[in-house]
């Protein structure tokens, strides 16, 4: 069975908009279960995001926080590197994109397939997550093809 990194934003779009919580809670059980059974995560710096906002998805994460991943030396040498080929990848004067090198550097460590929102950028000046993932060959899909790949049904309430 895969495993998935998520990325900040296939937790805040759906939150906020399709899947939202009281529309569609099925999804966060889903989420929180999939969290359980070590098939769904998310790296320290996507919770750090997440947690920039007082919200409710906040309130949530902490209360699933088994999702959360930590940092390990292997992890963090990934990052470099991620980092050393795609400096591109953050933009550190506005704090854009911090979480980017570290979902991608979880997954290439744990051969696992992003979660993300991002689409490509299609040049090395402004690259984003599905370009590094494309030229590291890592499974890079959004948060429709995961449930698709999960069989994820919704139940009529």
């Amino acid at each position: 069975m895969p495993l998935y990194c998520f990325d900040t934003n296939v937790f805040i779009e759906p939150w906020n908009k399709y899947y939202r919580p009281d529309l569609v809670p099925d999804y966060w059980e889903y989420i929180a279960d999939l969290g359980l059974q070590n098939i769904v995560f998310c790296p320290e710096e996507v919770e750090k995001e997440i947690h920039r906002q007082k919200d409710d998805l906040s309130e949530w994460l902490k209360v699933n926080k088994h999702i959360v991943k930590g940092i390990t030396p292997e992890i963090q040498r990934k990052v470099r590197e991620v980092l050393k080929l795609y400096p591109a990848l953050i933009n550190v004067g506005k704090g854009r994109s911090m979480a980017d090198p570290w979902v991608i550097a979880h997954a290439w460590q744990e051969k696992c397939v992003v979660v993300t929102k991002e689409t490509p950028a299609g040049n090395d000046a402004k690259c984003r997550i599905p370009d590094v993932c494309k030229h590291l060959r890592i499974d890079c899909v959004d948060d429709f093809e995961f449930v698709r790949r999960e069989k994820i049904k919704f139940q009529k309430m």
